[in-house]
């Protein structure tokens, strides 16, 4: 069933009359025991619908999502898993596995540790997610590296406070009209600030950060 991805019995023929045969009198019965089922079993790889099971715990994701389905499917799970357990957020790991990672095969060249610290920086705040991606891509082209050497060598620092708030200054002075419809509840104006100060950033800002100051100067 390609809806929920298992195999489902549609109708059985258990009986002599459905084949029309008749049975081989050198075949004997087979019976084999629980503790044989259970070897078996237990060599058995972990099957597609468990795997998705793991992965959806793992990162919090629902288990017929898009990203768990096509993580699995590239037999990558087992990989997001290593570098979640390393540390970082395991939500934005699928994520990037997802959408960098379509020609890695089951064991992808980036190092695990490489990842978890490049998931690490974002989350911490001290990458926008402009600046991850291009990131991501340096280590897949180059099959691992320090994430922090790379910021460093692209020009990549964290934005302090200050700075963001000395960027929203000009936004909010550049384009007033946008600022009172977004103080009057206008959603979509907040899209038009924020852009300024990613332009004029040069995309160093991180978004969040400046949709939260917007926020609090708006109450």
């Amino acid at each position: 069933d390609e809806g929920d991805g298992r195999t489902h019995t549609l109708r059985t023929k258990e009986d002599a009359d459905d084949y029309r045969y008749f049975p081989d009198p050198d075949l004997v019965p087979l019976d084999p025991g629980d503790e044989w089922i259970n070897t078996v079993r237990s060599q058995l790889p972990m099957l597609p619908a468990a795997r998705r099971v793991r992965l959806a715990e793992v990162t919090g994701q629902a288990v017929d999502s898009e990203a768990i389905a096509t993580v699995v499917e590239r037999r990558q799970d087992d990989y997001v898993v290593a570098v979640a357990e390393i540390g970082g957020g395991a939500e934005r790991v699928l994520v990037h596995v997802k959408e960098a990672f379509s020609e890695q095969g089951s064991e992808p060249s980036v190092p695990a540790a490489d990842l978890a610290a490049l998931v690490a920086m974002e989350v911490g705040g001290e990458l926008t997610s402009t600046q991850t991606k291009t990131l991501l891509g340096d280590l897949v082209e180059q099959g691992g590296g320090d994430p922090k050497a790379m910021a460093a060598a692209r020009g990549f620092e964290a934005m302090d406070t200050s700075e963001l708030d000395g960027f929203v200054d000009d936004a909010i002075a550049a384009d007033p009209d946008a600022w009172s419809k977004f103080c009057a509840g206008d959603g979509k104006a907040m899209g038009a600030l924020v852009g300024h100060v990613m332009k004029a950033s040069r995309g160093q800002a991180d978004g969040k950060a400046v949709t939260a100051i917007l926020n609090s100067r708006k109450s």
